[in-house]
C-alpha cells in the first residue's frame, strides 16, 4: 500500500482507509493500491468480508483527483490497475460482501466507490453528490449504475444538477443501509461486518454472483443457470458440506457452524 491508503482489521474482517488529505481525492498510484488492497482481500482466504472508509472527517472521498488532471498525469484511458478507479468498480469475482462506511462527502468517483459497495452505513454528515457534468466529465458508473438503484428520474436529477444530496435523502431511496453519528460510524460498520464474517460465506459468494449475473440477463435464464449449477460459486455451494451444515443445525435447533467448504 501507499501512504494514502491504510489496510488494518480484525480477524476475518479487513478495513481499507482512504486517506489523503485535503479531500481524499484518487490519482493514479492511489487508485492502483486501492486495487491492490480489494484484490488481497479477494484472494485471501483469511478475510470474509471488507469495509472501505475515508480517513478525516470531512471526506469520504472526493473522487477522481482532478489537479492530476488538469496537469496532464492522468486521463480517462490511463491504468488506474487492477479493478480500475478506486480498485473496485471492475474488479472480478469478488464475491464477498463489502461495507462502505461513509464518513462524510462522497463526491463523483467517491459517490462511485460507495456505490461499488453492497451496503453503506453512512455518518449524519454524510453527504453524496456527482459534479462531473459541470466540468465537461461523464459520470460513467454512476451513469450506469443509479438508475437500476434509484427511480430514474432521482437518479438522472443527481447526474445532471449535480446537487447535493444528504444522508437522509439517500437512506429514503434506499442507498444507504443505516444513518449512525459520526463517532459511532466504524463501530457500527464493525458490527455489521461482524455478523456477516459470522455468516455462510459460500452464500453470500453465490448471491453476488448472481446478482451479478442476473445484471447482463433474463430472469429464466438466470434461474436455468442456477438449476444447472452453471455459476461456480453456486456449483460449489451445493457441493459443499456447509449447505449440510445448515440443515443439519436446523433439525438440531442449534446455531450452524460454517467452515466456507
Amino acid at each position: 500500500m501507499n501512504d494514502a491508503v491504510r489496510t488494518g482489521g480484525e480477524g476475518a474482517v479487513l478495513e481499507i482507509t482512504l486517506d489523503r488529505p485535503k479531500a481524499n481525492a484518487i490519482d493514479l498510484e492511489t487508485s492502483r493500491s486501492l486495487g491492490r488492497a480489494f484484490q488481497r482481500f479477494r484472494d485471501d482466504d483469511r478475510y470474509r468480508v471488507a469495509i472501505v472508509t475515508g480517513g478525516g472527517e470531512r471526506f469520504f472521498s472526493a473522487g477522481w483527483d482532478l489537479k492530476a488532471v488538469a496537469a496532464g498525469e492522468a486521463t480517462v484511458a490511463s491504468d488506474y490497475g487492477v479493478g480500475g478507479f478506486g480498485g473496485l468498480q471492475e474488479l472480478r469475482d469478488l464475491n464477498k460482501p463489502v461495507i462502505a462506511a461513509v464518513n462524510g462527502m462522497a463526491v463523483g468517483g467517491g459517490f462511485e466507490l460507495a456505490l461499488a459497495a453492497d451496503l453503506i452505513v453512512a455518518a449524519e454528515s454524510a453527504t453524496f453528490s456527482l459534479p462531473e457534468a459541470t466540468v465537461g466529465i461523464l459520470p460513467d458508473a454512476a451513469s450506469v449504475k443509479l438508475p437500476k438503484r434509484i427511480p430514474y428520474h432521482v437518479a438522472m436529477d443527481l447526474l445532471m444538477t449535480s446537487r447535493w444530496m444528504g444522508a437522509a435523502e439517500a437512506q429514503q431511496w434506499g442507498l444507504v443501509k443505516e444513518i449512525v453519528p459520526a463517532n459511532k460510524l466504524l463501530e457500527r460498520a464493525r458490527a455489521l461486518a461482524k455478523r456477516l464474517a459470522d455468516g455462510p460465506p459460500l452464500v453470500f459468494a453465490a448471491i453476488k454472483e448472481v446478482v451479478c449475473a442476473a445484471e447482463a440477463s433474463d430472469f429464466q435464464t438466470t434461474m436455468n443457470r442456477i438449476a444447472r449449477r452453471q455459476l461456480p460459486t453456486v456449483d460449489i455451494l451445493y457441493g459443499s458440506d456447509d449447505q449440510l451444515e445448515g440443515a443439519r443445525a436446523f433439525a438440531e435447533k442449534r446455531a450452524p457452524v460454517w467452515k466456507g467448504r
